[in-house]
């Protein structure tokens, strides 16, 4: 998959790409920086899951790391760059952070679903990237924090993330403490679907990212922004809005072919229609 020019800072790249299986693995590659997200690199996510959410070929995406973090958030390097600004960096740290509201909701929107793969810290909107991701596998040493509250800058874009999947007061606790939440811990609170070994998270991502890959895309597109969409939404109206969702599915080539299958004791045949 070609990846967008910005994804590269200086000769080395800070996003790879590799699709195997119909899985699509997307690794950040700037342990040397932990993994921020800076300007590059959500410019290189945004591109390369616009690549996807194209692709017929790619049917789930595993999002990793290499190094010792998964993501330590914003680039703070360059937020501080700005403080000298004429605006005192307004500007600036209000389209940083646009962009980062975009690459979240992006993943979020993508008909593909997107598994974490955490290995090491994953802080502040490194945090708030997991929560994006629709599923998350954990290694047994990876830790989560929401820092911002003790550097004086609460973290109000991960809260959004991170309150959509947690508890309310598993939420607040994580943002109001600005401490560390191990991993164990964090599958309790539903950060993270799994935990699995340290170094294993990765094979524990794509391992369940393949066993989506192998059903058929239909209900799996619909079902996925199904399942965002209803949420926001009162009893009754999702149940009138899931009702005409399935009901569009249950027209499905693959549903027929699938109910069919059930029926006559076989295996389905997916044609992705």
């Amino acid at each position: 998959m070609t990846l967008h020019p910005a994804a590269n800072e200086g000769a080395a790249p800070v996003l790879t790409s590799a699709v195997a299986d119909g899985v699509c693995t997307l690794t950040l590659a700037r342990p040397q920086a932990r993994n921020s997200l800076s300007e590059a690199m959500m410019a290189a996510l945004s591109s390369a899951l616009a690549g996807i959410a194209a692709d017929p070929e790619v049917r789930a995406v595993v999002l990793a790391a290499d190094g010792p973090v998964f993501s330590a958030g914003h680039d703070l390097k360059e937020i501080q760059a700005h403080r000298g600004d004429a605006d005192r960096g307004r500007a600036y740290f209000a389209d940083v952070l646009a962009r980062c509201s975009a690459l979240m909701t992006a993943i979020v929107r993508l008909p593909q679903p997107v598994i974490a793969a955490v290995e090491g810290m994953a802080t502040a909107a490194g945090c708030q990237l997991v929560a994006s991701c629709d599923l998350a596998v954990a290694g047994g040493k990876a830790r989560f924090c929401t820092p911002g509250v003790n550097i004086g800058l609460f973290c109000h874009t991960p809260m959004v993330a991170l309150s959509r999947n947690l508890g309310r007061k598993h939420a607040l606790e994580m943002l109001l403490l600005g401490e560390w939440v191990e991993a164990q811990e964090a599958h309790r609170m539903g950060l993270v679907n799994r935990v699995v070994p340290a170094g294993e998270a990765l094979a524990g991502a794509q391992e369940l990212a393949r066993r989506i890959a192998a059903k058929s895309t239909v209900p799996v597109k619909l079902g996925k922004e199904a399942f965002y969409a209803q949420m926001e939404m009162g009893l009754d109206d999702a149940y009138a809005y899931a009702s005409r969702v399935m009901t569009e599915n249950m027209l499905a080539r693959d549903a027929d072919e699938g109910i069919s299958a059930v029926l006559e004791k076989r295996p389905a045949s997916w044609e992705d229609r």
